[in-house]
């Protein structure tokens, strides 16, 4: 089965850059693509300094989808957003005013991964941090998912007015070069020790391995591969009553099952259950007592949001948009005008309603 991998380097333009993440780009892309992979092939992404968050998201969309073994190797730096104090991975336009709205959300990673089959996922990571992310740091880890192994370093911020050399991704990449992968454990040692033996080891290395055996992901991933998408649903619903009965329906277990049911009904080709689930996900959020900009608050009601824009029944786009304008009043999220394209999509479907439809042939007078 062919492995995917993407390449992700990105670092702010002028004085705001902690590290020359781009520089790593050259020496990643000479390695042979199966070797980055660990695959006999592999297809290969390369986002350099990429502008947008939007931009990223779909390209970790589109390696998230693949069935085959995913490597994401990711170079930058982490900003906190000054609103929520969330990690982000600071791109070519972040300053520290903008992060919110230009940066990419740590917590995209984990929410584009969470479905993937424990053992099928890798992030390789080599992250400088600005002060406060440091800071935030030392007590909070890096939520990286619970199907997710990670192998990395993340280092303070460098001297002032220096700029970082991402040591670790170029230790990994010439190790790569001789065209053999090690065990992603033993890749992650040798780089590691060939920094201590540069005296570059600066920071924290990351060697964290998410659980394979006992998930019910794995079940679920495998089932919807093969098209038996209601036995998926049946399997995450079970979980989800178990969820419910052990912790209440406001728990983080029994809403990520909900979650996980909002996901399968989309794979299934069913936006109109897809859409409602996210949107009952987003209200039990919000009653307990989440913030309308909470990550998971925000997730749950762009998911809704997508989801709704693929319906065609425009009864069930009536009922499920007027639901999510009350929503995107209370979470309007970070793309500008997003209540705005409800409210306009909603009056386009209120004028389709009130139009007359076809009308039936009158019969004709019959002479006797």
């Amino acid at each position: 089965m062919p492995g995917t991998v993407l390449l992700l380097a990105a670092s702010p333009v002028g004085k705001g850059c902690l590290v020359d993440a781009a520089s790593v780009l050259p020496v990643l892309a000479a390695v042979p693509p199966a070797v980055l992979a660990g695959a006999d092939t592999a297809n290969v992404v390369e986002l350099a300094d990429p502008l947008e968050p939007q931009a990223v998201l779909t390209r970790l969309r589109a390696a998230a989808s693949a069935s085959g073994p995913l490597t994401v190797f990711v170079t930058g730096q982490l900003q906190l957003d000054r609103r929520q104090h969330l990690p982000h991975l600071a791109l070519a336009r972040t300053t520290p005013a903008s992060v919110r709205y230009t940066a990419f959300p740590w917590h995209w990673f984990r929410e584009e991964l969470r479905l993937r089959a424990p053992g099928t996922t890798t992030l390789v990571l080599d992250l400088h941090a600005d002060a406060e992310a440091w800071e935030q740091l030392r007590t909070v880890p890096l939520d990286c998912g619970r199907t997710t192994a990670v192998y990395g370093r993340i280092a303070p911020p460098p001297a002032r007015r220096a700029v970082a050399v991402p040591a670790y991704m170029k230790a990994v990449a010439t190790i790569l070069r001789s065209g053999h992968r090690p065990a992603l454990e033993q890749l992650h040692q040798q780089a590691w020790g060939r920094l201590a033996g540069e005296g570059a080891a600066a920071g924290v290395a990351l060697a964290v391995h998410a659980p394979v055996a006992g998930d019910p992901h794995a079940s679920l991933t495998a089932a919807v591969q093969s098209g038996r998408h209601a036995e998926a649903d049946a399997l995450a619903a079970r979980w989800e009553r178990a969820a419910v009965l052990a912790h209440g329906p406001a728990s983080d277990d029994a809403l990520h099952w909900a979650e996980v049911r909002a996901d399968l009904a989309m794979f299934a080709g069913d936006a109109e259950r897809s859409c409602r689930t996210w949107l009952a996900v987003a209200g039990a959020r919000l009653a307990a007592g989440q913030a309308p900009d909470a990550p998971a608050v925000e997730a749950a009601v762009d998911r809704a949001h997508h989801q709704w824009g693929q319906l065609r029944d425009p009864i069930r786009s009536r009922e499920l948009g007027s639901a999510l304008a009350q929503l995107r009043g209370r979470v309007p999220g970070r793309r500008e005008g997003a209540l705005g394209h409800v409210q306009r999509r909603l009056d386009e479907l209120q004028a389709q309603g009130l139009r007359p439809g076809p009308q039936p042939p009158r019969p004709r007078d019959h002479l006797v």
